[in-house]
Formats: C-alpha cells, structure tokens, sequence
C-alpha cells in the first residue's frame, strides 16, 4: 500500500479552503498518541488549564454544555463531573479522536456524556441550544474564525458563556520569539521520533504564527457582539483562555 501524499505544512495552514483538509489528516494521525503528547509538551500543565477553564464556566449543575474540538473528552468529562442534572456534548470532527473519547465514556459509565461527528464551522444543532460551550485548542485550528465564533454564538442561548482555552501571544516579544523557537525545536524533534514526520507538531508553532492571540480573539468575539468579553492568561501569555457572553437581548 502507498504512502498518502505528504500534504506542504505552509501552504495548507495559510489557506481557508485546504487548512481543513490539513487538520483532519493530522488529528487522525495523533489521536492514538494526543494524550501523551498534550501532557509532554506542557509539562503536565495541560490539566491545570483545562481545570481554570472549567472552574470559570461557575457551572450551577443543570447546563446543558457542548465542547467544541473534543478530542478525546478531557474537558467534556471535566464539565459532566461538574454538572448534576445536565448534559454535556462532546463535539469533534476527526472520528480516531471521538472512538478514544467513546472508549473512555463507556468505562467512565458517564450516561451524561454524547459525543458527535462534527464541524464547528456548521454545529450540527438548532438556534440557542447550549448554556455554555468550550473549546480547548479549537479556535486555532479551524480555517475561519469569524464564522466560527458567529456559529457558536449561533448555538448559545442568551446569556449563556463561550470560554475558549488555547497557546496566546506574549506581550513581550523577546519571550514571544523564544517560545515559537521552543515549540518549533521540540515539536520537530518529537514528530521526527513519534511520527517520522518532524512537520506532524511544528504545525502548532506554524498556527500561532498566524492566530491572532488572546487580544485578536477578544477584538473578533466583540466584533461578532459578545459582551463581557476578556482573557485570563497563564505563564505569562503563552496559554489563554478567552471567555464572552452572549448578550440577553438587542442592544439599541
């Protein structure tokens, strides 16, 4: 059997129309190895964002919650722990990711945990659905963000909360240029030995050269109309989490 065709890292992240086909073919590829690698590379501090980001959701037990980009289910089983007589919805549009996350839900016996094939550019539910929803290394990866945002904005019920956790932008542009060089260099070397493909990680610095931050982020969720808008930032900017609310009515 062939080799499928190795697809330019580049060109295909710097263009709307091929980037997703990019993403698919990548997350099929890691899903066997995303946990390790999600942990490795923070150095165990993955958990600890992803529980910020929980803990700012203020869960009262009876949402219904839809996490975008789920992979495989740490922050959707993170919200169901939170969540008494509601339901959380797990959303992903790469099949290897949701079977781990399905794997884990069936020995977890979570009953209020589903997990659905889907794009976030087209969520596949009605009008003002979900309480809340989150998004853990989403916003980054889909082609465009602006209809992403508006899609979600779409599926939230007024007042209800986007919070979205994700690699930001320092400030300081020394530190900036530093933790690209860093992610470039280990993320080369760990593909080289996990993949033999040192592209498969260096796509996460290539990304970020392109998203627009945690200060970006804020400017498109305003601009979409969530209010409320902010960020809380962790390790001096290198991580995020960008959270807005839905507004309850029309503003005149």
């Amino acid at each position: 059997m062939s080799k499928p065709e190795k697809l330019n890292l580049k060109e295909h992240i710097s263009s709307k129309e091929k980037k997703q086909r990019y993403v698919n073919r990548l997350f099929e590829t890691i899903a066997p190895r995303y946990d390790f690698f999600t942990a490795f590379m923070s150095y165990g501090m993955d958990r600890g964002w992803k529980r910020s980001l929980v803990e700012m959701m203020d869960l009262g037990g009876n949402e219904i919650a839809l996490d975008l980009a789920c992979g495989t289910g740490d922050i959707t089983f993170a919200v169901a722990r939170r969540l008494k007589s509601g339901q959380v919805v797990g959303l992903d549009i790469t099949q290897a990711m949701l079977e781990i996350a399905e794997r884990k839900r069936l020995q977890a016996g979570a009953e209020n945990v589903s997990f659905h094939r889907g794009d976030i550019l087209h969520i596949p539910f009605p009008d003002e659905t979900f309480d809340c929803v989150t998004g853990g290394y989403a916003l980054r990866n889909v082609p465009d963000m602006i209809a992403a945002i508006t899609e979600i904005k779409r599926v939230l019920k007024p007042g209800g909360r986007f919070l979205s956790l994700d690699f930001g932008h320092p400030s300081n542009k020394l530190y900036r240029w530093l933790y690209i060089k860093y992610l470039i260099v280990m993320g080369s070397a760990v593909g080289l030995a996990m993949h033999g493909d040192a592209d498969t990680y260096r796509y996460i610095p290539e990304t970020l050269k392109l998203y627009p931050g945690q200060r970006g982020v804020r400017e498109i969720m305003d601009w979409v109309g969530f209010i409320d808008t902010g960020f809380c930032e962790f390790g001096g900017g290198i991580m995020a989490i960008n959270f807005g609310v839905k507004p309850k009515s029309i503003r005149v």
